[in-house]
């Protein structure tokens, strides 16, 4: 991905995915979400805890566990999902944030990662959170085709096996979706049906 701004296309996806977690209300909070395992108010918390230990890995401490604990619930969940959002995107527009390396120790403890490879994976990550909120609320995330073009070769990317099938994986068994559309075919390779909830 040598000609795209990986920064810029990142920061597209999580203000979408800031757009999205505004229409949140507190009746939505205990809605299910592609994230079998969550319901919104769960999966805002990760998205939120997520941002947060991106932007520590920038700043070079990404490998302090406690920057990746999800904290108790917060009293305004999609406000401190905005402030996070606000940080993550920060963290990565610094100077050099690409070249540095980042601790993330939830894809692997034994190695870090070039920045402009860890922000790919929080930029394929945030289409997909996106996808997931949206969905949640009955609604489509608004991500342009660059976005998307980027984000289908990161997913394209992430390996599949064993791993996919272990408790706590991050995503599931790629899906088969012939001819489909770049965001269905991203969420069907990282292991969500894009006929949710059907």
């Amino acid at each position: 991905m040598p000609h795209h701004d990986i920064k810029e296309l990142d920061a597209r996806a999580v203000r979408e995915s800031v757009a999205l977690a505004a229409r949140v209300t507190a009746a939505d909070l205990g809605r299910a979400t592609p994230c079998s395992d969550w319901n919104l108010g769960e999966l805002l918390a990760h998205m939120t805890v997520q941002h947060r230990g991106f932007a520590a890995a920038a700043a070079g401490h990404g490998g302090d566990s406690e920057v990746w604990r999800v904290p108790a619930p917060a009293s305004d969940p999609v406000s401190a999902y905005t402030e996070a959002a606000a940080a993550v995107i920060a963290a990565f527009a610094e100077d050099g944030a690409e070249q540095r390396d980042f601790a993330l120790p939830e894809i692997a403890t034994a190695m870090t990662f070039p920045g402009r490879q860890a922000i790919a994976f929080h930029l394929v990550d945030y289409i997909v959170h996106s996808w997931d909120v949206a969905r949640s609320l009955g609604l489509q995330p608004d991500l342009d085709d660059e976005v998307l073009a980027v984000g289908l070769k990161v997913a394209e990317a992430v390996p599949g096996g064993q791993a996919r099938l272990q408790p706590g994986a991050a995503f599931g068994p790629a899906l088969d979706t012939p001819e489909a559309a770049t965001l269905d075919r991203i969420v069907a390779l990282l292991g969500r049906s894009p006929r949710w909830p059907q």
